[in-house]
């Protein structure tokens, strides 16, 4: 079993068991319970790593009491009270819920940049103490290895692992604070953010800065060659980006958490990022664009209000330096719309030349949304492919890994990006592939009224040209059967608990 398989069955057995422990919690609020004391597991060990050695080196003046001794070395200080080691002998404790809540309040305090960061919520009512201190013994299983230096590579693992299953556990809702992680491993993969300002402007939990961060140790970069940079509106996302970063030991400083929102609020106004990588709201109605008619990062036309796609797009690419690159998400109907504003929007940026490849993404990989969805490219300094745009067709691509839920897996991520960077370079080794990908010069798209959805370029693929009506009618027609099937289940699961209810209720009144 190699390295990645064993940490994939570590986090499978951990997220069984602490799901377990859940007993009545909803997803949402349980989150907060267990990613809070993996993240005080991982401080605590980072902690005492230093700790240790400074004890062995107090004759040569060394203080391990001494807060400034960690500080310089990056690493939080832990009050004796909220050390792990003490956490764990008092487990067992029926106050371990305040003892929890006090250990987060008190690490705040002695380290500033936490400050408002940590969760206080052990000692609510609905928390079992048994419970809870069962959790506090399974994080602290963990099997970290002989050295402590992997407990960031490991816990970071896992604290990833949880925040994605936890998006599952709460569906939809789940979703708005976290990027499918094989979204994100595409869009780093294409964008390749090596070095340089990186910026998200809606950056939920930091999936996007941990995968960058991951990018360059594989690739044999510098972490210090990358600058982060991001805000977010929801301040219990900000909460779990700052600690999703710091578990993997990025600087957070220039993550802001900003309740208005970027547009009315730019937290990062003079940025002039290297790279922006982003997954921001589909179709957002709700962004004040109304008092904005005149702003200044309207420069390829006026967005209309009803919708903030291509606000969003402009905000992109604002923020690039004049070599600056971005990718990110958006709904698909943003490639085709001739809505007011928006069509003149994407004529604008289409024949100065920005769009440098789009990329039609398969259903379901999304949690919190159906909406089809696709993955833009923009640069300001195309070098090899000036007057070009790559489309690439990826709907028949991913693997399902339930019925809901699709993932794009390694060999499609790595077929896609090779793809981009063959053609981005002018490689010999890139051609069109019928069905699949095709450079198409601005002329066609002009000719095409600018709209950017791939099919329209792409063509079907070679097996398609003699098309099966029905066997594609058949395939479908059974879909259609299987969805009316796990709707039927459903009504009536929803059915039975009802009527559990109305009993208990009943039973209720015959008592009194």
């Amino acid at each position: 079993m190699n390295k990645k398989e064993k940490e994939e069955n570590l986090e499978k057995q951990l997220w069984k068991a602490a799901d377990k422990l859940r007993k009545n919690i909803d997803a949402a609020e349980y989150k907060h319970v267990v990613l809070g004391l993996i993240f005080l597991r991982y401080i605590s060990d980072a902690f005492e790593d230093l700790y240790e050695k400074l004890k062995s080196k107090v004759e040569e003046g060394a203080d391990p009491e001494d807060i400034d001794e960690y500080r310089a070395k990056n690493i939080f200080y832990v009050p004796p009270e909220a050390r792990w080691s003490y956490l764990l002998n008092n487990a067992k404790n029926p106050e371990i819920g305040k003892i929890l809540d006090n250990a987060m309040d008190i690490i705040e305090k002695e380290n500033p940049s936490l400050k408002g960061v940590l969760p206080k919520v052990y000692a609510k009512g609905n928390l079992d103490p048994l419970s809870l201190g069962g959790l506090i013994d399974l994080i602290g299983n963990i099997a970290l290895g002989e050295a402590t230096k992997r407990s960031a590579d490991i816990l970071g693992h896992v604290f990833e692992y949880f925040l994605g299953q936890f998006a599952l556990a709460e569906g939809r809702k789940g979703g708005q604070f976290y990027t499918p992680r094989s979204v994100v491993e595409l869009l780093v993969e294409m964008l390749e953010p090596y070095r340089g300002r990186v910026f998200d402007p809606c950056c939920g939990s930091g999936g996007m800065f941990v995968q960058s961060e991951k990018f360059v140790k594989e690739h044999q970069g510098k972490v210090d060659d990358i600058s982060i940079y991001g805000q977010e509106s929801n301040q219990t996302t900000w909460r779990l980006c700052k600690m999703n970063l710091a578990i993997r030991q990025i600087d957070s400083t220039q993550v802001k958490w900003n309740p208005e929102g970027s547009f009315l609020n730019d937290a990062h106004k003079d940025l002039k990022a290297d790279f922006v990588i982003a997954n921001p709201p589909f179709n957002d109605s709700d962004w004040s664009g109304e008092l904005l008619r005149s702003d200044g990062r309207w420069k390829y036309g006026v967005p209309p209000v009803g919708n903030a796609n291509y606000a969003w797009i402009q905000h992109f690419i604002y923020h690039l330096n004049p070599n600056g690159r971005a990718g990110f998400v958006l709904a698909k109907g943003a490639l085709t719309t001739k809505s007011k504003g928006e069509y003149e929007i994407r004529k604008n940026i289409i024949e100065n030349d920005l769009v440098e490849c789009i990329v039609n993404l398969p259903t379901k990989l999304f949690l919190n949304t159906q909406i089809p969805a696709s993955l833009w490219f923009l640069n300001r300094n195309k070098k090899n492919r000036k007057g070009e745009i790559l489309f690439i067709d990826a709907r028949d691509m991913g693997t399902l890994i339930n019925r809901r839920t699709r993932v794009l897996t390694e060999e499609d991520i790595r077929k896609i990006a090779d793809t981009y960077h063959n053609w981005q370079r002018g490689d010999e080794s890139y051609e069109d592939v019928k069905g699949f990908c095709k450079s198409v010069k601005i002329e066609e798209v002009r000719e095409l009224d600018y709209v950017l959805t791939p099919g329209r370029y792409v063509g079907l693929p070679e097996e398609d040209d003699d098309f099966d009506f029905e066997e594609r009618f058949s395939k479908l027609k059974a879909e259609f059967l299987e969805q009316l099937k796990e709707e039927e289940r459903l009504n009536k699961l929803i059915l039975e608990n009802l009527e559990k209810i109305d009993l208990s209720d009943s039973e209720k009144d015959n008592e009194n």
